[in-house]
């Protein structure tokens, strides 16, 4: 089998403006591409670019795809290490983008085995219950629309911090009393708090029953982080420190974290993630899967990639539900309630609605 051409597509979904501690984004800033084969089928790759984070923009991703479709022109899409080193030998991090193009290629692999991508992937199913995300606002509107998501089946809220840390602590107290006991609350305050506002917060908040608080300090504060964990009685994620399974080994040798975040999006892809996945649970660190502001392309193969792992155990799997105005997928993982229902497929078993794509800027290699 061999690599006939790539289409890449800007994949811009409208939102509703979401705010975490480093920015606030407005729209989906995504890349959609098919990567198709010399034997009739092709394989489906999205990302999301969040700059604030990863530092890529939905621009760079365009541009980087067209390098990386001409590498890829006329190789065998089924050796998907081969493929995932010529990227890496190609340009360093761009993470984002590379995430696509690995997911595009297991997604050929798994059809050409027909199966679904969570078989493939050696997996037998699992339930997954998302959380629901509330972007920082003041904390009477935090606290409504937590009220809202109760009303709506939610029973895990994860709650964005890294402001003031005063205002923070106003914040999940709000919420708590507003959702009672029984609802799980966690936080992300996006790397937004220093050493001493995040010992504050969390220091405080505890008494409201956390579950855990991911990515507390820039990453460039990691060796404070096993102190933190030593004064914290909140168990610590680590997100934003984490982009590949070597920083996976050194946050856990550090004693830095007590679970860790896994995002397709840093990581590279599935081929990363599953390294970073082997470490953790290696030594006992449990993980999540997580994403930016995908469609239900990626979020399916979140989900396929999450139903694969015990030790992924944590699900923040709301990325298109956190204000998407329009739902450009065909097939793909369901929402019913907060539990994703994931189709059962050869591939990851979802592609983009063409009479969407029609309406996107388009390049073919």
């Amino acid at each position: 089998m061999r690599i006939s051409y790539t289409e890449i597509y800007r994949f811009s979904i409208p939102m509703h403006p979401f705010t975490i501690a480093t920015g606030t984004m407005e729209t989906a800033q995504n890349i959609f591409i098919r990567i198709y084969t010399d034997q009739g089928f092709y394989g489906v790759g999205e990302c999301s670019a969040f700059p604030m984070i990863v530092g890529e923009t939905q621009s760079t991703c365009f541009e980087m795809a067209r390098d990386f479709a001409l590498l890829w022109k006329g190789r065998d899409p089924l050796d998907i290490e081969g493929r995932m080193k010529e990227l890496h030998d190609f340009t360093a991090f761009n993470a984002t983008i590379k995430s696509a193009f690995d997911m595009a290629l297991y997604d050929i692999a798994s059809k050409h085995a027909q199966k679904p991508l969570y078989a493939f992937l050696g997996g037998r199913g699992k339930k997954l219950e998302t959380d629901l995300t509330i972007g920082i606002q003041t904390p009477d509107e935090m606290a409504a629309q937590a009220i809202e998501f109760k009303k709506q089946g939610v029973r895990i809220i994860k709650i964005k911090l890294g402001k003031k840390a005063e205002e923070d602590v106003e914040r999940v107290r709000s919420i708590r009393e507003a959702v009672g006991e029984q609802m799980i609350l966690r936080i992300d305050a996006n790397q937004g708090w220093d050493f001493d506002a995040a010992k504050l917060v969390l220091g405080k908040i505890f008494q409201y029953q956390i579950q855990f608080c991911e990515q507390p300090m820039r990453s460039w504060q990691d060796e404070r982080l096993p102190e933190l964990r030593r004064v914290s009685s909140i168990p610590i994620m680590a997100d934003e420190s984490v982009f590949d399974h070597h920083d996976a080994v050194r946050l856990i040798r550090a004693g830095a974290c007590d679970s860790i975040n896994i995002k397709f999006a840093k990581s590279g892809g599935i081929f990363e993630a599953e390294k970073i996945n082997s470490v953790c649970e290696e030594a006992g660190i449990p993980c999540m899967m997580g994403g930016m502001l995908e469609s239900r392309v990626a979020l399916t193969a979140f989900a396929h990639f999450a139903s694969a792992f015990d030790n992924i155990q944590f699900y923040d799997m709301d990325t298109c539900l956190l204000g998407h105005k329009v739902d450009p997928v065909v097939d793909g993982v369901r929402y019913r309630g907060y539990f994703l229902q994931i189709p059962d497929l050869p591939g990851v078993g979802a592609d983009a609605d063409e009479s969407f794509l029609k309406t996107l800027v388009k390049q073919v290699v």
